[in-house]
């Protein structure tokens, strides 16, 4: 059975959500995923794994988590050569240019790592909806058919 680590880092709890609806999703389609909290997770944790996924907000004008730095800094340093990733992330239009760049940033530290991206990057604005809802299910779908 493929396996999928969901690392997160949330203030609000939507990511969490994100996470959570993405894990359940996931297990219906037949891929074991774990959830962790960014802040207890280290980047090599994602060797043991088939996909390697990160939930995570934008601060204020683009910064990343504060929780998440050293995260985001010794992913570089990991090699997932012959995994697939993506990354996910909430945020709020009310930033406008700085909307979600969390989700982009992580996604060229991923691509930096050897891993191939196995569906486009989601944003979601705010608590995720049932429109949101359905998006997270398409990007369970596709990381299924990858594996």
């Amino acid at each position: 059975m493929a396996k999928a680590l969901i690392v997160y880092a949330t203030i609000t709890g939507n990511n969490q959500m994100v996470a959570d609806i993405l894990a359940d999703q996931l297990d219906e389609l037949g891929v074991d995923a774990v959830e962790t909290e960014m802040s207890q997770t280290d980047p090599s944790d994602f060797q043991d794994y088939d996909i390697c996924i990160v939930c995570v907000y934008t601060y204020d004008e683009g910064a990343l988590p504060e929780e998440g730095m050293d995260f985001f800094e010794d992913l570089a340093d990991t090699d997932l050569t012959g995994k697939y990733y993506t990354v996910l992330g909430s945020g709020d239009t009310y930033y406008g240019k700085f909307y979600n760049v969390a989700v982009d940033k992580f996604d060229k530290q991923f691509a930096s790592t050897g891993a191939k991206l196995a569906t486009d990057c989601l944003k979601i604005e705010l608590e995720p909806d049932e429109y949101d809802i359905m998006n997270i299910a398409k990007v369970a779908k596709e990381i299924s058919t990858k594996l």
